[in-house]
Parts: C-alpha cells; sequence; structure tokens
C-alpha cells in the first residue's frame, strides 16, 4: 500500500472507524456487563439486608418469646411454691386433725371403759343392795316375830346421812324396863356397803360389829350381836 494511493484515506478512515466502532462495541459491553453487575450487586445486598432485617426481626421475636417464656416460667414457679405451701398447710391440718380424731377416739374408748365399769359397779351394787333388802327383810321378820324388833324408815338431812335410812328398835333388852328402845341407825353408802350412822345408846364395840357386817353382809347376825352386847 502506497501512501500515494488515492484510496488510502479512505482505507485508513474506515479502519480507524472499524477500530473506534470496535473499541465502542467493548466500552458498551463493559459498561452493560458493570451494569448488570452493578444491579445483581444491588439485588445480592438489598437481599442481604432484608435477610438481615427478617433475622433481627426473628431474633427480636425470639427474645420477647423467650422473655414471655421466662416471665410464665416465673409465674408457675410461684404459683408451684403457694400449692406446695397449701398443700403442706392441708397435710399439716389433716395430720391435726387425725391426732385429734385419735385423741377423740382414745377418749370416747376411756369414757366407754369407764361406763362399762359404772354399769358393771351398779348392777353389782344393784344386786348386793337387793340380797342387804332381803337380808333386811328376813332380819325384819326373825326379830320382828322373836325379839320385839320395831323398823323404821327414816330420811337423812345431814350429808353424812342423807338419803334413806333404816332405823332397828330393839326392846326387851332390860328386864327391869322392857319398854326401854335401844336403836341402830345404818344405811348404805357410796360404794354399797353397810353404814352404821349411830347408836342409842353407844356401843364402844360398835366399830367393829360395822366392820364385821361389811366383811360379812350378815345382817341378822349383826343385830343379834348388836343386841347381845346391849344385853
Amino acid at each position: 500500500m502506497s501512501i500515494t494511493d488515492p484510496n488510502m484515506s479512505d482505507r485508513f478512515t474506515s479502519a480507524m472507524e472499524e477500530i473506534h466502532n470496535k473499541e465502542l462495541k467493548t466500552y458498551t459491553d463493559i459498561i452493560d456487563t458493570t451494569a448488570e453487575l452493578a444491579q445483581s450487586h444491588r439485588q445480592f445486598v438489598k437481599s442481604a439486608i432484608d435477610t438481615c432485617l427478617k433475622k433481627c426481626k426473628d431474633d427480636d421475636i425470639l427474645f420477647e418469646t423467650i422473655q414471655t417464656f421466662k416471665k410464665d416460667l416465673e409465674r408457675k414457679k410461684v404459683a408451684l411454691k403457694e400449692k406446695r405451701q397449701a398443700i403442706s398447710e392441708v397435710i399439716s391440718e389433716i395430720q391435726e386433725k387425725d391426732m385429734q380424731k385419735e385423741d377423740i377416739i382414745q377418749k370416747i374408748e376411756k369414757l366407754k371403759e369407764e361406763q362399762t365399769k359404772r354399769k358393771e359397779l351398779i348392777e353389782s351394787q344393784y344386786k348386793a343392795n337387793k340380797d342387804r333388802l332381803k337380808n333386811l327383810q328376813k332380819a325384819r321378820l326373825v326379830f320382828q316375830d322373836h325379839l320385839g324388833l320395831e323398823v323404821r324408815t327414816i330420811l337423812g338431812k345431814t350429808q353424812l346421812v342423807k338419803g334413806e335410812k333404816l332405823q332397828f328398835v330393839f326392846r326387851n333388852i332390860n328386864p327391869s324396863d322392857p319398854d326401854s328402845a335401844y336403836v341402830i341407825t345404818m344405811g348404805i353408802n357410796e360404794s354399797g356397803s353397810y353404814q352404821i350412822v349411830s347408836s342409842d345408846p353407844v356401843l364402844k364395840c360398835l366399830p367393829a360389829l360395822e366392820k364385821r357386817l361389811q366383811e360379812t353382809n350378815n345382817l341378822p347376825a349383826f343385830l343379834a350381836n348388836t343386841s347381845s352386847c346391849w344385853r
């Protein structure tokens, strides 16, 4: 190619335009690629930011949930403690009532035993009094028929001789004064034994006679011995 070639200028211009166009295309491609990368980067950054924001929001929700669970757990702990305290109080109350129940049962059993003993004592005293009444009736008949004994019923007014008493009035004791009265007053005490209240005239041996009577419950023998002591 000669510099004097008339087409040289056109060819050079064409070559320069071709080079320019290639460079322009390359530059345009670079710009487009850069724009695509920038767009992709913006999308990535936005996605990363959205992800971080969502993660932060989720973390906040999780934190709030954990705090709520903690508060709920504390309330449940307090409620459980109160329930345990209430249960402990109820158990203590039940145990106390059981102890009171056992105490009441023991007292009831003791009262039953005492009542049974009193019943047995009353029945025993009733039987003994019934036997003594028979003895009194026998003694009354024997001594009234054979010795002119008079039996009187009196009511004691003092605390010592309170209640119904019997007076045995002997006569024909003193030959010089057959109508003179010799009196023994007696009754039955709380234990069901014979109790001599008085004698008129006084007999010094009366305590011994009374003791013998309480040992044997033989009233006719007691009256006979009393009559003999006056003679």
